[in-house]
C-alpha cells in the first residue's frame, strides 16, 4: 500500500514543479525577449511481476503482456520553446529586434561570451553600444560622439550620418549567432544565455544571411508567453495534482482499514 503513496507523491511533486515553470512564465510575460519553458515528463522505473515475454509452461508458451507495475512519474526536461515574440515598436533608434533565428553576442566581464535575444541597447560614456547591464555588444561598436543621426539596417550594419558628409558612415556590423539546439543553450538570468554541449557551437553571421533573421531598428521582441495558454495549462496542473493528493488520502483510508482490521 505504501507504493500507492510513494506514486501519488511523484505525481504531485511533478505537478507542483509544473505549476513552477507556468508562474515563471507567466511572471516574465512582459519580459524582452524572454522564451516560455513547458516540463515534460517521463514515466520511472517498473516493477516487472510477470516479465513480458516469459514463458508460461513447459512447453515453452509465452506471456503476451506479463505484469509490469509502474512506480510513477518524473520530470523529464524544461523545454524552451524558441518561437518568435511579437514585435513591438519603441522609436529607441539603439532598440533592436531579431526577426528570425539568432542571438545578439554580449562580451562579459570575465572574457567570455554570452547570447541574448534582449535587444534594448545603449551608449556608454565612451559611445559603445552596450546592454542595460553595461556589457558590450560584439563585435564592439562605437558612436562617433559628433553622429547626428544612426541608422541600423536589416543587415546589421550601423551607419552614422556626420555634419558635411553627404553619404553615411558604416562604423561597425552587428552579428548574430545561431545554434544547432537552442533549447540547449544554459539560462544565467539577464536575459543571457552561455553555450553548452547540448546547444553547440556558435555559428556566428550577418543578419539576413541564410539561415539568420534581420534587424529591425526602433523595435523589441517581446515575450512569446501566451497569458491564456498558461492559465489553461495551469488549471490542468491544479487539477492533476487534486486528484493525485486524493490518491493519498485514498491510500491513507486503505492503510486505516488494514491496520484496524489487524486490531
Amino acid at each position: 500500500m505504501s507504493l500507492t503513496l510513494n506514486i501519488a507523491a511523484t505525481g504531485m511533486a511533478a505537478q507542483e514543479l509544473n505549476v513552477n515553470t507556468i508562474a515563471n512564465n507567466i511572471a516574465n510575460m512582459t519580459t524582452t525577449g524572454f522564451k516560455r519553458q513547458r516540463a515534460e515528463f517521463q514515466d520511472m522505473l517498473y516493477r516487472s511481476l510477470v516479465r513480458p515475454g516469459s514463458t508460461s509452461s513447459d512447453t515453452d508458451t509465452i506471456v503476451p503482456s506479463g505484469i509490469q507495475l509502474g512506480t510513477g512519474v518524473r520530470t523529464g526536461a524544461l523545454y524552451r520553446i524558441g518561437t518568435q515574440g511579437e514585435l513591438q515598436q519603441t522609436d529607441n533608434k539603439y532598440d533592436l529586434a531579431n526577426e528570425g533565428q539568432g542571438y545578439f553576442q554580449v562580451l562579459m566581464p570575465d572574457g567570455t561570451t554570452a547570447y541574448t535575444r534582449d535587444g534594448s541597447f545603449q551608449l556608454n560614456q565612451n559611445g559603445q553600444l552596450v546592454t542595460s547591464m553595461g556589457y558590450l555588444v560584439q563585435p564592439s561598436i562605437t558612436v562617433p560622439n559628433n553622429a547626428l543621426d544612426v541608422t541600423i539596417n536589416p543587415s546589421g550594419q550601423v551607419l552614422v550620418k556626420i555634419a558635411g558628409q553627404q553619404s553615411p558612415s558604416n562604423v561597425g556590423q552587428i552579428q548574430t549567432a545561431i545554434f544547432p539546439n537552442d533549447a540547449g543553450l544554459d539560462a544565467i538570468g539577464h536575459n543571457l544565455f552561455l553555450e553548452t554541449d547540448a546547444s553547440g557551437a556558435a555559428v556566428v553571421g550577418n543578419p539576413g544571411s541564410t539561415g539568420y533573421g534581420t534587424l529591425q531598428q526602433g523595435f523589441l521582441e517581446a515575450s512569446n508567453v501566451n497569458v491564456v495558454s498558461e492559465i489553461t495549462t495551469l488549471i490542468e496542473a491544479q487539477r492533476a495534482y487534486e486528484m493525485n493528493s486524493k490518491v493519498v488520502q485514498a491510500g491513507d483510508q486503505m492503510l486505516s482499514s488494514l491496520t484496524n482490521l489487524n486490531v
